[in-house]
C-alpha cells in the first residue's frame, strides 16, 4: 500500500466516479483502476461496487474510509514537520561578551534567540574586548558583544548597540577638587591605563594629547575589574566605563574627575564580515538588528 493508492481510494469514494477522480488527480482512468485493484488485492477486500451509476463504497470500504483519511492526514503532518525541521536552525553559537555588556544586552538577546531559534545552543564566553576580538579573528568565537575601540578593521562587521561615556576616576581624597581639573598636577600621579587598542586606552591617549602631558608612571591593566580595584585602592587614577564608574561612585569608592565623561565609546555586536552568508550567524545578526530597531538599546 502506498500513499498514492490511498489518495486514489479517497478521491473515487468522494466523487463516486473513476472518470471524475482521474480528472481531479490528473491521472488516466486506467491508472485509477489499477490503484484501486492493487489496494483491494493487498487488503483482500472489495472496497467498491461497480454499478451503472458509478462507484459506491462497500461496507468494508465505508469502514476503511475514515482510516484512509487519517493516514493521509498523518502523511501531510509528517511532510509539514519535515519542512519545519529543515527550516529550524540548530547548532552552537559561540558568543563572546564583556561583563559591561551583559546586563543591558544579554537579557533581550538571549530571550529573542530562545524564542525564535529554540534548537540553537548558546556558548557564552566572558572576556575583555581585546580577547573577544582575537577570538572572532581566529575563529574560536562566532561573534562578540564588546566595547568598540574605534580602530578601523575592514575584516569585521559591526552593529552599534549603544553609546556610553568613559570617566576618569580616583579614590576619594586622592585628587584635589578643581574645575576644570589641574591636568599638570594630575600628570604627577600614577595612572592606570589599559592597552592602546581598548576604548579606555584611546580615552587616555585623547586626554594626554588634548592637555599636553604624559604621566610619569603608568600601570597597565587590561581588565576593568583590575582597574577598578587599583583605582579604589588609591594606587592611581584611571578610566572606567560609565556603568562601572557610576556604580563605584554610588558606592563611595571613587570620585569622578571633572564630573563628566572624558571620552565617548560604543558597545557593538561584531563578527567576521566574510561569514555573512552563514545561516546560524545570520540568524543572530538579524535578531540583533530587530532588537535594535525595536528600541531595546538606547544611549547608556
Amino acid at each position: 500500500m502506498d500513499i498514492y493508492q490511498l489518495r486514489t481510494f479517497l478521491a473515487v469514494a468522494r466523487e463516486g466516479s473513476i472518470t471524475r477522480a482521474a480528472d481531479q488527480l490528473f491521472l488516466s482512468q486506467p491508472a485509477i483502476s489499477a490503484h484501486i485493484k492493487s489496494l483491494e488485492e493487498e487488503l483482500e477486500l472489495l472496497l467498491f461496487e461497480r454499478t451503472p451509476r458509478g462507484m459506491s463504497l462497500t461496507p468494508a470500504g465505508v469502514s476503511l474510509y475514515t482510516r484512509a483519511e487519517q493516514l493521509l492526514a498523518l502523511h501531510h503532518d509528517m511532510l509539514d514537520e519535515a519542512r519545519r525541521l529543515r527550516g529550524t536552525l540548530n547548532g552552537r553559537l559561540r558568543l563572546g561578551l564583556t561583563s559591561a555588556a551583559s546586563e543591558p544586552v544579554l537579557g533581550p538577546l538571549l530571550g529573542a534567540l530562545a524564542a525564535r531559534y529554540p534548537a540553537v545552543e548558546l556558548d557564552l564566553q566572558y572576556a575583555t574586548s581585546v580577547e573577544i576580538l582575537q577570538g572572532i579573528r581566529n575563529g574560536t568565537l562566532d561573534a562578540g558583544i564588546l566595547a568598540d575601540a574605534g580602530v578601523p578593521d575592514t575584516n569585521l562587521a559591526r552593529i552599534e548597540l549603544y553609546r556610553f561615556g568613559i570617566f576618569l576616576a580616583a579614590a576619594p581624597g586622592l585628587v584635589a577638587h578643581a574645575a576644570p581639573p589641574d591636568w599638570q598636577e594630575l600628570a604627577r600621579l600614577p595612572w592606570i591605563c589599559p592597552g592602546p587598542s581598548t576604548c579606555c586606552g584611546l580615552a587616555a591617549e585623547h586626554v594626554f594629547q588634548t592637555y599636553g602631558f604624559r604621566p610619569g608612571r603608568l600601570f597597565n591593566a587590561d581588565h576593568e575589574n583590575t582597574s577598578r580595584a587599583l583605582i579604589t585602592g588609591g594606587i592611581g587614577l584611571g578610566f572606567l566605563h560609565e556603568t562601572t564608574a557610576r556604580a563605584a561612585e554610588a558606592a563611595g569608592e571613587v570620585e569622578l574627575i571633572g564630573g563628566q565623561a572624558q571620552h565617548q565609546a560604543c558597545m557593538v555586536f561584531a563578527w567576521q564580515a566574510h561569514r555573512n552568508g552563514e545561516a546560524l550567524l545570520g540568524a543572530a545578526i538579524e535578531t540583533v538588528h530587530g532588537l535594535k530597531a525595536e528600541g531595546h538599546w538606547g544611549d547608556a
